[in-house]
């Protein structure tokens, strides 16, 4: 592993172009031995420094577990990162384009836990008895490491990308309906730009999470009761643009709106 200064460094470089709304060079270029654990331990830094400092976490973020966003990217690893109490917006809400890098817009479904999540061994039907509720979401990207020529340790240091996330829509019990079939329209300013089925996401939107609290417990770790988890996208992400309108309709699961300004 890197030594525990590089890393040190390295999370509060990014700290610091999240502030200032930049992007640094590939940490994968300056550092070609880090690997996947080097980077969840630079993300556990900046994580474990932005709770020192008085945010509130809130759930977590599952990336790159669909065909559509492993083809974007060329990576083909899930990754995850963590989300906290001030990057949450309800739907219909005004978002600071300014407060991200390289924006960009994902469809997913949020679960909503009712209990606790852990590995090794955690299924499908572990997650659905965990979950309260599911409900459409949408996440915005924002990465602060460039984007050409990035691995799977520059996005997960970056905090996987994430940057936000839009709540809506009318939340379902888990056993309520058919998780794979949820299907999405994104429009951009009035034009589809990408639609999308749930069960892009790996199969089933719910293996997503059963994934995170495998991963989770090999760091020690487990989802906890109340926490709000992205599953990861079933279309590829959209950019944005200063001044645009964001629209994804859920058919009977509502609709979820906002503005970048």
């Amino acid at each position: 592993m890197l030594p525990p200064e590089v890393i040190a460094s390295l999370a509060e470089e990014l700290a610091v172009a999240d502030r200032e709304k930049r992007v640094v060079p590939r940490i994968t270029a300056r550092h070609p031995d880090a690997t996947v654990e080097d980077s969840y331990a630079i993300q556990g830094v900046w994580r474990d420094r932005s709770l020192a400092a008085g945010r509130r976490l809130v759930g977590r973020k599952i990336g790159l577990t669909s065909r559509a966003m492993q083809q974007a990217t060329g990576i083909t690893e899930p990754d995850y990162g963590v989300m906290f109490d001030d990057t949450v917006w309800e739907s219909g809400a005004t978002i600071p384009f300014d407060a991200f890098s390289n924006v960009r817009i994902e469809v997913e479904l949020a679960f909503v836990l009712a209990a606790p999540l852990e590995g090794p061994h955690c299924s499908v039907f572990d997650v659905l008895r965990a979950t309260e509720y599911v409900t459409p979401a949408l996440e915005v990207l924002n990465s602060h490491i460039e984007l050409d020529g990035r691995t799977i340790v520059d996005t997960i240091s970056d905090n996987a990308a994430y940057g936000g996330m839009v709540l809506g829509g009318s939340p379902v019990a888990p056993d309520a309906v058919d998780l794979r079939w949820i299907s999405a329209l994104l429009y951009r300013n009035e034009t589809i730009e990408e639609t999308g089925v749930a069960a892009g996401i790996l199969g089933h939107p719910a293996l997503g999470v059963a994934w995170l609290a495998n991963k989770l417990h090999q760091h020690g770790a487990r989802l906890e009761a109340g926490e709000i988890i992205l599953a990861g996208s079933f279309t590829r992400p959209t950019w944005i643009s200063r001044g645009d309108t964001v629209l994804a309709d859920y058919g009977p699961l509502g609709v979820i709106s906002c503005r970048f300004a």
